[in-house]
């Protein structure tokens, strides 16, 4: 395994109106967007300039989890088909199977054995893939969260996956908040989600903003929703988690 397999790399909205979202995007977050060259017709959101993800329209065909409006993350595998393969057998599901993307590299999405959906990417051979700063600034996803449902097995079929490792765990309102990470690198963390919560297992992905209240405001001036905070976290940061004006979940983070 080497030491880029695991590590996030671009995000994708999968949305009903793809319009509607790079205007609430570009006003809460201030992204901008770009058009890919060298395939099918595709936007990507940049933050600075940087391509740092993407959106694209949901199919009428999507079932399970992967039916409604949603962020997903790609993350780095030195082999998507082996890694897909091993998720399998691990007690994850392949709902896309390895597919190739021409000029970019190949990809599968997958859904770990709780439900969580995410995708694994190999980058063409030659490319190192999309470029990641190496803390996140303004505009670039900065915590990567699983919302379980039950903790600990989830962590060790990710841990066998991507060769994550626990780092710090603190004690929260719905129990342990685990984080994980690799080579020294904290990358997010996960919990059980409450009983009650309303929505199975999935990731939650989240965006530095250096104004987090008015970041909020806008969110609720352009018809998405503020779920949960602003609440402060350990190290004295700021959080808050949301729906887009489509229901697609995403959190903010301030300082």
């Amino acid at each position: 395994m080497s030491t880029s397999q695991g590590n996030f790399v671009w995000y994708e909205l999968v949305t009903k109106d793809v319009n509607g979202a790079i205007r609430f995007y570009k006003d809460v977050i201030g992204w901008g967007t770009q058009a890919f060259e060298g395939g099918a017709p595709y936007t990507m959101w940049t933050a600075g300039g940087t391509p740092i993800g993407g959106v694209m329209s949901l199919q009428g065909n999507a079932q399970g989890a992967m039916a409604k409006p949603h962020w997903f993350a790609h993350v780095l595998a030195d082999d998507v088909d082996a890694l897909a393969k091993k998720a399998q057998s691990l007690g994850g599901k392949i709902e896309v199977p390895p597919t190739d993307i021409p000029t970019v590299g190949r990809f599968s999405i997958i859904a770990d054995p709780q439900g969580a959906i995410i995708s694994l990417f190999t980058p063409k051979a030659g490319s190192e893939g999309p470029a990641r700063p190496a803390e996140a600034t303004n505009g670039h996803f900065s915590w990567h969260e699983l919302k379980a449902g039950d903790m600990e097995p989830a962590f060790r079929f990710y841990a066998q996956l991507f060769g994550w490792q626990k780092t710090q765990a603190v004690e929260s309102p719905v129990g342990i908040y685990q984080m994980y990470g690799k080579d020294g690198r904290t990358l997010g963390g996960m919990a059980t989600k409450p009983k009650n919560y309303p929505a199975p297992p999935h990731w939650v992905y989240y965006v530095k903003v250096d104004d987090l209240d008015g970041a909020l405001a806008r969110v609720k001036k352009d018809g998405g929703t503020v779920m949960n905070g602003p609440m402060e976290v350990p190290g004295g940061d700021r959080i808050a988690q949301c729906l887009d004006p489509q229901g697609a979940e995403f959190a903010l983070h301030g300082k």
